[in-house]
């Protein structure tokens, strides 16, 4: 990729990324509220609907742009610009490679934003502080997996639609789309997408939610070792 590429991807990713991040902020809380196990209103319901927005505020344009930044360059490595019957595959690989480079930096972000979402009285600099002394930087990375296994089947469906949408409309329209289509496009494909790893996202969420994963036995007494019991206490 050449460098007005790079550079374009860089700032391009990095902006939208942490516009969309910012604006549906408290939609994004209410979901994790939604998903937590203590249930929407224990976890604060309404209430402070932009707390943990500073830990957004601080991952959430890097996380992006290394994300775009890793998925054009995979796609002129790959040489995306190859036959059409092939060419879903290397976005959907392009996607995948993304994720899990950006989740890097998304998942320590993600992890403290959750915890002062569904503990609205604890500033987000003091749950980072509590997250270090008693868990150190494993605590950050709690969840980094289940995030990956969620974020690569959401690409996997996103990007390979959202690709092909923009080419269907520009072969409909006999130019390639504008800025607001490709938007169009891309809300479309991430709704489908969001919808169908719903899932995945839950389990994530209760993951880096619980402060202690356990093995524990069964509540009725039987010898069964192996449920797989979440804390929902931070």
């Amino acid at each position: 990729m050449d460098a007005p590429g790079f550079t374009a991807s860089l700032v391009a990713g990095g902006v939208a990324g942490a516009s969309v991040d910012l604006i549906l902020f408290p939609l994004d809380t209410i979901k994790t509220r939604l998903q937590s196990p203590q249930g929407f209103n224990k976890a604060g319901g309404f209430r402070g609907i932009y707390a943990g927005v500073p830990s957004i505020a601080v991952g959430s344009f890097p996380n992006a742009a290394m994300f775009f930044l890793t998925y054009e360059y995979m796609k002129c490595l790959l040489h995306a610009d190859s036959a059409s019957h092939v060419r879903p595959m290397k976005h959907m690989l392009a996607a995948s490679v993304g994720e899990v480079v950006a989740c890097l930096i998304r998942v320590p972000s993600e992890v403290v934003k959750q915890r002062a979402q569904v503990s609205a009285s604890s500033k987000t600099l003091q749950i980072f502080s509590t997250i270090l002394k008693e868990e150190g930087i494993r605590g950050l990375y709690r969840g980094y997996r289940s995030t990956v296994l969620r974020e690569i089947p959401f690409s996997l469906v996103q990007f390979p639609l959202w690709e092909s949408l923009k080419a269907l409309w520009s072969w409909r329209r006999g130019h390639v789309v504008d800025s607001w289509q490709s938007a169009v496009c891309g809300a479309f494909a991430g709704g489908f997408a969001a919808a169908v790893t719903t899932p995945l996202d839950v389990a994530k969420t209760r993951i880096m939610l619980a402060k202690v994963i356990c093995r524990c036995l069964p509540t009725n007494g039987s010898d069964q070792y192996g449920r797989l019991h979440l804390s929902g206490c931070l």
